[in-house]
């Protein structure tokens, strides 16, 4: 009764005409990133995060919240029309959506997709209402050494399952946690890694930052790849046929619970529900050949699979602290610069914020049905605006916000280099996620370690005696030694294509 209670209360805030007005111009934003190619989810929250700094949390992180959702939206538009993802879970999609359009049938799997992350997206969030709050319940009994192991293990999924090396995924975790101990000891009160820089001994800034690894390095990627030309289509006939229909439906329900499972483990990705839905619809069909040829399962099952996925991953930050992803560590950092740490505590200490946020995404959803379904032909419009306005517009953009967090130059430099770095990694294919996971999580893998270790009078026995806390750090090493064993993304792609 109290969650019913709670979800109302903040199903009543999340109705006020401000809250209303965040969350539709997060989802107007989010689905226009996704519109775009080379900005992804990641990137465009990162981007959108000075737009925030005036509002109130709760307003703030509505807004960054249905830009982060809305962008897994908007990403299916580019994939169906012109065969090039919008944001990297459409990869999938280009495989049907794009025949389907080429068909005369774009209206028709714009359509569907639009229909089926609304099912996923609602669904997954009915269940993170069930899921979150006693999941919360479980870790308020937690203390700092299982949370240093549970962070562990967050750290230690995104690293084993985000790249194609675990030694290049541990290397950029390590590069993560270095860069987050710069600035001053919190316990000796003396400079660290700071080169005698005054502006360093903060540390360097969270956001400037993933501006920068995401924003810029994107964008620059972006500008190199050839344009391609928007296909002429049936934009008018939206709504799938009856028989359509008859195939849509499971493939909508079994791409929404593939992709929530997968969504409540970190590191698994919003890549990989998508072609694990669409593997599994297309061994499930008695038509198999169609895939690949405009069959309308393809495009329903890894889109309701996405969006599924997308509010999943709310779960694991919200009751843990732990990001799933990339776009859900940016998403914590803004929960930070707000002054407030997701986890367990929040539901105590802000049941009024979270359950905003939470009853929001319900909202969302039913806002970016309406924006993706009649005003389907706008945002194909949009794929006509050249991209050297738009790379030009977004660089300003993500000056003027990096400048903007403190008023310091030395912010802009932090976002220009960290830009060509990250630019330069995805050239030599060495992974981001675990570099951002490690700089956001390290604080608080620093603190947790320092409290246990002065709890034990420096014993570090105190993290094998405890029985939860020895559990999730076999569990860590189990994470590390698997995943040199798993199926990497290409080959997923291999399958979903054989």
């Amino acid at each position: 009764m109290d969650t019913l209670a709670h979800l109302m209360a903040g199903l009543t805030a999340a109705l006020s005409l401000q809250y209303l007005v965040f969350a539709l111009i997060g989802c107007v934003l989010g689905t226009l990133i996704g519109v775009l190619p080379g900005l992804g989810p990641a990137a465009g929250t990162a981007i959108l995060i000075p737009l925030t700094f005036k509002l109130d949390p709760t307003g703030a992180l509505i807004m960054l919240s249905a830009i982060y959702y809305g962008a897994m939206y908007g990403g299916t538009v580019t994939s169906v029309l012109i065969n090039v993802p919008g944001e990297a879970a459409s990869v999938v999609t280009c495989i049907d959506g794009y025949q389907m359009a080429k068909q005369g049938r774009g209206g028709t799997a714009l359509g569907i997709a639009a229909i089926g992350s609304f099912v996923g997206g609602i669904v997954a969030t009915i269940a993170l209402v069930i899921v979150a709050p006693p999941l919360a319940q479980v870790a308020l009994k937690f203390g700092p050494p299982e949370f240093f192991a549970l962070m562990l293990v967050g750290l230690c999924l995104i690293t084993g399952l985000g790249g194609r090396s675990l030694l290049a995924g541990l290397t950029m975790a390590i590069l993560g946690l270095l860069i987050a101990m710069i600035g001053i000891d919190p316990v000796r009160g003396a400079p660290r890694f700071t080169l005698g820089i005054p502006s360093l001994y903060d540390g360097l800034g969270f956001i400037p930052v993933v501006m920068g690894l995401f924003g810029v390095a994107e964008i620059l990627l972006a500008v190199q790849q050839p344009r391609r030309q928007v296909i002429k289509t049936d934009l008018a006939s939206l709504l799938p046929s009856r028989e359509e229909w008859r195939r849509s439906i499971g493939a909508i329900g079994r791409g929404t619970g593939i992709g929530f499972f997968l969504g409540l483990i970190p590191g698994v990705g919003a890549i990989i529900p998508t072609f694990v839905a669409y593997v599994f619809e297309k061994r499930l069909s008695k038509t198999p050949e169609r895939f690949g040829h405009g069959a309308i399962e393809g495009v329903a099952a890894p889109e309701s699979a996405n969006n599924a996925y997308a509010n999943a991953a709310m779960i694991p930050l919200l009751t843990l602290g732990i990001p799933s992803s990339p776009t859900i560590a940016v998403l914590m950092g803004a929960f930070i610069i707000n002054g407030l740490t997701p986890g367990p505590f929040l539901f105590q200490e802000r049941p009024d914020l979270v359950w905003a946020v939470i009853a929001s995404f319900f909202l969302g959803n039913i806002l970016l049905l309406v924006l993706n379904l009649p005003f389907v032909g706008l945002w194909a419009r949009i794929l006509h605006l050249p991209y050297a306005y738009v790379s030009v517009g977004t660089l300003t953009f993500c000056v003027i916000g990096a400048y903007s967090l403190q008023q310091n130059v030395f912010d802009i430099g932090v976002m220009i280099v960290c830009g060509i770095i990250g630019y330069g990694m995805r050239k030599i294919d060495m992974p981001v996620a675990p570099l951002v996971l490690g700089l956001i999580l390290g604080p608080f893998l620093e603190k947790s370690l320092r409290t246990s270790l002065e709890m034990s009078a420096g014993d570090f026995s105190i993290f094998f005696t405890r029985p939860l806390c020895l559990t999730l750090l076999v569990l860590a090493g189990i994470v590390l030694v698997a995943s040199s064993l798993r199926l990497p993304p290409h080959e997923l792609r291999k399958a979903s294509t054989s």
